[in-house]
C-alpha cells in the first residue's frame, strides 16, 4: 500500500493509497501477514502542499519517494519524509537534480549537520564528502566496501545519511543493505535475550596508525582519507541490540568494519558468535540491494541498518555526494 502526502491528486492515487494528512495518523500493510511493517505518520497539524507518493519496496524495509522535489518541501513534507525513513529505515527519492548545496540545504532541514571525520570534504562545501572513484583506479577498494553502519566507532554516531548520485558507471556501483531491526527479531526469543544483555566494542582502527605505515589506503585517490590518528584506535563499548527509539523496536548494532570483539571478551572468544550474527544479518530475506538511476538520492538510519558498496565496476568513473545528520548515543534495548 501507498502513503501520499497531502496536496496529492486523489486522481493520481495508486491502488489502495492513503493520503498522508499532516494532522492525523495512517497505517498501511506493506506485505500481506507482516504485522510489524506499519508506516505511522502523525506531523504538524496543517496541510503540507507537498505532493509525493511513499510505497513500501521490502517487507516495510526500504520505502520509495516518488513525486517529491526535496527542494520545495514546506515543513510538513519535510516532517512526512523523516517520519517515513524512521519507519522505513531506507528511503529511495527518485528525480532529484542537486547542487552540493541543495543536497546540504534539504539535509540541514532533517537535523543539524554531522561533519564526517578523517575524510576530506569538498573545498566548497564542508559538510559534503565525494564519494569517488575515478576510471583509472582499477583493483582498488572502494570507499565503504565492508558492512558498516556509519562511524559506529564514536561516542555519539551520526543517525542520518544523505547519499546523492552525481555521476554513475553504466552498469554495478550497487550498494546493499541489511536490516537490523528485521535481523534481530528474526532470532528466537531466547537468543535474543542472550545479545540484550551484550555489549560490543567499537573501533576506528581502519584510521588508525597500522594502515598508514602499510599504505593499503593510499591507493584510493577518489576520496581523500587521513589515517595514522592514534585516538582513531581507541575502542567505545556500545550495546549490542540498541533502541530504535522512533518506533520502539530494536536492533542489532554490529559490524564487522569497526567492531573488533564483544565487551569482556577477547577476540577469539568473540568470533563464533559475531561471524554468526553477521551471516544471519546478510542473509536475503534482510538485505536490499539499491541499483541506482540518474538522480536517484538515498537516506537511511544508521541506527537501523549497515550497508556497503558493490565494488564491481572498475574502468568507469562513480561520484556520490554524501551529507550526514544527527548524532545520538546507542541506548541499550529495553
Amino acid at each position: 500500500m501507498s502513503i501520499l502526502a497531502p496536496g496529492s491528486d486523489s486522481g493520481g492515487r495508486r491502488p489502495n493509497s492513503t493520503p498522508a494528512d499532516c494532522s492525523s495518523t495512517h497505517t498501511c500493510d506493506a506485505s500481506p501477514g507482516d504485522e510489524h511493517v506499519q508506516l505511522s505518520i502523525a506531523v504538524a497539524a496543517h496541510m503540507s502542499t507537498a505532493s509525493f507518493v511513499v510505497t513500501p519496496m521490502s517487507r516495510g524495509f526500504v520505502a520509495e519517494v516518488s513525486g517529491a522535489d526535496v527542494r520545495s518541501l514546506d515543513e510538513c513534507g519535510v516532517t512526512v519524509l523523516r517520519r517515513a525513513l524512521d519507519e522505513h529505515r531506507v528511503l529511495v527519492v527518485r528525480g532529484q537534480s542537486l547542487s552540493a548545496a541543495d543536497q546540504v540545504e534539504f539535509s540541514a532541514r532533517l537535523g543539524e549537520l554531522y561533519r564526517m571525520p578523517y575524510v576530506r570534504p569538498l573545498d566548497d562545501h564542508p559538510d559534503v564528502i565525494a564519494v569517488l572513484k575515478e576510471a583509472d583506479e582499477v583493483k582498488v577498494s572502494t570507499f565503504g566496501s565492508w558492512w558498516h553502519a556509519d562511524f559506529s566507532y564514536l561516542d555519539e554516531p551520526p543517525v542520518y545519511s544523505v547519499l546523492h548520485a552525481v555521476d554513475l558507471p553504466p552498469h554495478g556501483g550497487d550498494t546493499l543493505f541489511a536490516d537490523m531491526i528485521g535481523a534481530f527479531e528474526a532470532l528466537s526469543v531466547s537468543m535474543r535475550r542472550v545479545l540484550c544483555r551484550l555489549c560490543i566494542m567499537h573501533s576506528g582502527h581502519i584510521y588508525g596508525r597500522r594502515l598508514a605505515r602499510d599504505g593499503s589506503r593510499g591507493r584510493m585517490r577518489g576520496v581523500q582519507i587521513s589515517t595514522g590518528h592514534e585516538e582513531a584506535e581507541i575502542e567505545r563499548s556500545h550495546p549490542l541490540v540498541r533502541q530504535h527509539e522512533p518506533t520502539g523496536r530494536q536492533a542489532l548494532f554490529a559490524n564487522p568494519t569497526y567492531c573488533t570483539r564483544l565487551a569482556n571478551m577477547s577476540v577469539e572468544d568473540s568470533k563464533s558468535l559475531l561471524d554468526f550474527l553477521y551471516a544471519h544479518c546478510g542473509r536475503p530475506e534482510f538485505t536490499w540491494r539499491q541499483v541506482w538511476r540518474e538522480g536517484d538520492l538515498l537516506l537511511w538510519d544508521n541506527r537501523a541498518v549497515t550497508h556497503l558498496a558493490v565494488n564491481d565496476y572498475d574502468g568507469h568513473r562513480r561520484l556520490l555526494h554524501r551529507t550526514t545528520v544527527c548524532s545520538e548515543k546507542p541506548v541499550a534495548a529495553r
